[in-house]
């Protein structure tokens, strides 16, 4: 028997409100945090910040609009937790190509245990890239990803020899984008100190030291201050995120497959961590293709492994913006009942 409950009443804007703030936890491609959200009596809308965007390591907006989506994801969760149908409308203006989507809600909806575990998990959810520990995930665990991804896009788990593969394509990923001076300084400006205030990836979660594993992760130019001990990736499972196409609304539904697979990874202890450098440059780009068989053009490379359960030493947590550098209500008129704070 499903265990729900209703939602005490809200008004619509109020519960935009919340939600467009709680998609703030949403993850994003260097913690650029590259959305903005306009809350209006009736609708959501969700914008690409593009001021925020990598011009030089994303030229085409592909890892931006997955951002976005990862966000948008969040949001309807939110919605759904606080008792919600919402229904949304991607790229619904083509004149306005940073309009990413409009949230409009249909009624009420009992909320489900489901949804109060995923909004649970959007506050607890980050990128733990300390090496994961020598336990496989059950077969179980994958599969609930894997179905959680598919129900908003298409994710592809790598066999053993893909993964050989994985590794070998990132690792040219790496030296190339070592070797382009504009990406190396935008690395070196979304890690340092001069970046924008809640943004970017702070020393105290980057990696203290390169791991010696079948996967490379992104090498951001610098040490961090995590240790990552030893160890080595053999438990881990890795996974592409893929579509059909490779246009906005592709990217847009990617990343809401993104958030989808890492809430639940989250609600099951199972850390997830982004290969996005693999995906920008295009020689190793062309590797993942193959990898997926003509099924598709790939997005994101994923790494999947049992979080490390130490309590005393968890892994830190990235910055993020106020409410007020990401949620516009100005449309919504004075005196209604929204928290600006």
């Amino acid at each position: 028997m499903r265990h729900e409950t209703m939602a005490v009443d809200r008004l619509p804007a109020l519960a935009f409100a919340d939600a467009a703030t709680a998609a703030g936890n949403a993850p994003s491609i260097l913690n650029t945090q590259p959305w903005l959200w306009r809350v209006h009596p009736n609708r959501l809308d969700l914008f690409a910040n593009r001021d925020r965007r990598l011009t030089a390591g994303d030229p085409q907006g592909r890892q931006l609009t997955l951002s976005c989506g990862a966000a948008l994801h969040h949001a309807r969760i939110a919605l759904a937790a606080d008792g919600w149908a919402a229904h949304v409308t991607r790229l619904p203006k083509a004149s306005d190509p940073d309009l990413l989507a409009t949230l409009v809600v249909s009624g009420r909806t009992p909320v489900t245990m489901e949804a109060i575990r995923l909004a649970h998990a959007m506050h607890i959810r980050h990128t733990d890239r300390r090496l994961v520990i020598e336990r496989p995930i059950p077969e179980v665990g994958i599969q609930a990803i894997a179905a959680a991804a598919r129900a908003e896009g298409n994710l592809h788990i790598l066999t053993a020899d893909d993964v050989a593969d994985l590794g070998s394509a990132a690792g040219r990923a790496a030296a190339v984008e070592a070797g382009d001076a504009q990406i190396a300084a935008e690395l070196m400006y979304w890690t340092g100190r001069t970046r924008l205030s809640g943004t970017g990836l702070p020393a105290s979660v980057l990696p203290d030291h390169p791991t010696q594993t079948s996967v490379p992760g992104r090498d951001f130019g610098r040490p961090g201050t995590l240790p990552v001990g030893a160890g080595h990736d053999r438990a881990a499972v890795y996974a592409l995120l893929f579509g059909d196409g490779d246009g906005p609304l592709d990217w847009l539904h990617a990343g809401e497959s993104l958030s989808a697979a890492w809430l639940t990874a989250t609600t099951i202890g199972v850390s997830v961590v982004p290969l996005s450098g693999v995906v920008e440059v295009a020689g190793t780009c062309h590797t993942l293709r193959r990898l997926l068989a003509g099924l598709g053009h790939p997005y994101l490379a994923l790494r999947l492994g049992i979080a490390n359960p130490e309590p005393h030493r968890p892994s830190p947590r990235t910055p993020r913006l106020t409410r007020a550098q990401v949620v516009d209500d100005s449309a919504v008129p004075p005196g209604a009942p929204v928290d600006r704070h």
